[in-house]
């Protein structure tokens, strides 16, 4: 489902007071770049949010990028997620939620689930240290890769 301009308008309130509290100047590379995400539901890397940004702001430059996404991680603004390969994704959605990832094509996808959130954390897992947060992460073939796939491969897919 597309973000809607009530949450990317909520995301960038949230962003401006974070910035404010935090003593960041809402620049308008930073606010640029927070937008990118805001708007985004594709979790999308540094890179592309830099081609996507610069199409807007000329004069960004990669570095600026790398450290505006840090600091908004730093401070709670987005997540970084990695996927499934050594690129790191980010997330302006930080509500509790999971991804779907395709192995296909690497689409991601926020999923909601209160049965996931409530799944106990294993004691050994809690013995390794104190637990921050956890996210599930279910990876398959989305909808648009199945639908391409040979019809015989589709029966399989499609079969528990």
């Amino acid at each position: 489902m597309p973000v809607s301009s009530d949450q990317i308008d909520d995301r960038m309130r949230r962003f401006s007071a974070t910035c404010i509290g935090a003593g960041l100047k809402v620049t308008h590379q930073r606010t640029e770049i927070f937008r990118e995400l805001a708007g985004s539901e594709e979790h999308p890397d540094a890179d592309l949010i830099f081609r996507r940004v610069r199409l807007r702001v000329p004069a960004i430059s990669r570095d600026t990028v790398y450290r505006t996404l840090a600091a908004l991680e730093k401070h709670g603004l987005v997540r970084k997620a990695e996927i499934l390969d050594d690129r790191g994704r980010y997330d302006a959605n930080t509500s509790r939620h999971h991804h779907f990832v395709c192995t296909e094509c690497g689409a991601v996808r926020d999923f909601y689930s209160k049965d996931l959130d409530a799944l106990p954390i294993p004691r050994g897992v809690k013995s390794l240290g104190s637990i921050e947060s956890t996210h599930v992460q279910v990876r398959g073939i989305c909808i648009i890769c199945a639908a391409k796939k040979p019809r015989s491969l589709k029966s399989v897919i499609a079969s528990p």
